[in-house]
């Protein structure tokens, strides 16, 4: 890839919750984790457990509907002193396969927005969660042609990004990320010098909304649609070059 040439050279894409819905599915499990735990106590925090647990957990199953369902079973065993009954933890099992199961919806205006996006920059997709699902889902999106690199990470922090960037052949100051998570889309890349698009999606994972943009606020836009995506990176292009 050429990056002699200023401003920006290259644009990311996140998945979930940026092209295609996903945590509204993730809700409603919890929802129903929550009224399966409910029939054995009376809390008001099994929300707030069941994260702690998923937390916990991050470095041993990282992101995903499987790490998220043995999270489950585990909270479900701590909150209820292990009196849960193994039909209910197969019910809870079975939220899981209900997950990976879903169809692929994209969200309004997404393929029109990649495209344009993609005609005047080169794209990739960066994506964490687990390899097998995360497959699966950029596969039936239809939009995996558009993109020339899809990549799969463990974790979006600084650390990758740099590494990916290296990849790529591209230097920070000529890559844009877009996304719907602060913490993992955009403020990794500000840090590093690198530019933003934040999508925010109506529902957010507790662990994504914690996040501060220490670095680089002026090199971020926030848009409220995907559709206002080119106008958003016309601007950051400019101030790229400039």
């Amino acid at each position: 890839m050429d990056n002699t040439r200023g401003g920006i050279a290259l644009v990311g894409f996140d998945a979930d919750d940026t092209l295609w819905r996903s945590q509204d599915y993730f809700d409603q499990a919890q929802a129903e984790f929550e009224r399966i735990v409910g029939a054995y106590v009376d809390l008001a925090d099994a929300g707030e457990r069941l994260y702690a647990v998923e937390k916990r957990n991050l470095a041993l199953f990282g992101y995903g509907v499987k790490g998220m369902v043995l999270s489950m079973v585990e909270a479900a065993v701590e909150i209820t002193d292990a009196r849960i009954s193994a039909a209910d933890v197969h019910r809870i099992v079975e939220l899981g396969k209900g997950l990976l199961r879903h169809p692929v919806e994209l969200l309004p205006g997404v393929r029109e927005a990649v495209q344009s996006i993609a005609a005047e920059w080169p794209v990739v997709l960066i994506t964490k969660g687990d390899l097998f699902h995360q497959e699966a889902k950029v596969r039936d999106s239809g939009l995996s042609d558009l993109f020339r690199r899809i990549e799969i990470v463990s974790e979006k922090d600084a650390h990758t990004y740099a590494r990916l960037f290296a990849e790529f052949g591209v230097a920070a100051a000529q890559f844009a990320m877009v996304g719907n998570s602060l913490r993992s889309d955009i403020a990794p890349v500000l840090e590093l010098g690198g530019w933003g698009v934040h999508v925010p999606y109506h529902t957010t994972w507790a662990h994504e909304t914690d996040a501060q943009l220490r670095h680089g606020g002026e090199r971020m836009r926030s848009i409220a649609a995907i559709g206002q995506l080119p106008s958003a990176m016309q601007e950051l292009s400019a101030l790229a070059r400039s």
